[in-house]
């Protein structure tokens, strides 16, 4: 499950990564609103702040906030790098701009590939408990969050 999770993170660091890379890319060019840039590097700034972890994802909002703010500031930072007069000649903009777009489209596939690996835990852990407890009477036996709701 650690491993779901710290592929999963590693991959949104990466992804961060080349949104600040892409953002001083376009800082380089005289055409872009340089206010406008460093608004989005605030943004970037502030969505790393905002980031969920294992045990903050129990609360549901905490994921939404960043998938919104993600999802934003991805639009936006694409949408100016694709709208730049340069980006068909500039091969970093649109390697830093493939990558973004590729990292973000991997989102659902890392969320439904650690909730799998937590759905099996919890299940372990439900058809286990009685054994658990035996072996540790402070074991509480806690469930892991999935991204997934039970509704859906």
């Amino acid at each position: 499950m650690l491993h779901t999770w710290n592929v999963m993170m590693k991959d949104e660091n990466e992804k961060l990564e080349n949104i600040g890379r892409l953002l001083q890319e376009l800082k380089k060019l005289s055409n872009e609103d340089q206010a406008r840039v460093e608004s989005l590097e605030g943004r970037l700034e502030q969505l790393k702040r905002i980031r969920f972890t294992q045990k903050t994802m129990v609360n549901q909002h905490v994921v939404e906030e960043y998938d919104f703010a993600s999802n934003s500031l991805i639009s936006e930072v694409i949408s100016i790098a694709e709208s730049e007069p340069t980006f068909t000649q500039n091969t970093t903009l649109q390697q830093l701009t493939d990558w973004v777009k590729s990292a973000d489209q991997r989102v659902p596939i890392y969320r439904e590939e650690y909730d799998a690996v937590v759905d099996s835990f919890n299940q372990f852990l439900e058809q286990a408990k009685p054994y658990l407890q035996e072996i540790d009477k402070k074991n509480t036996g806690e469930k892991k969050v999935l991204f997934t709701s039970d509704e859906n």
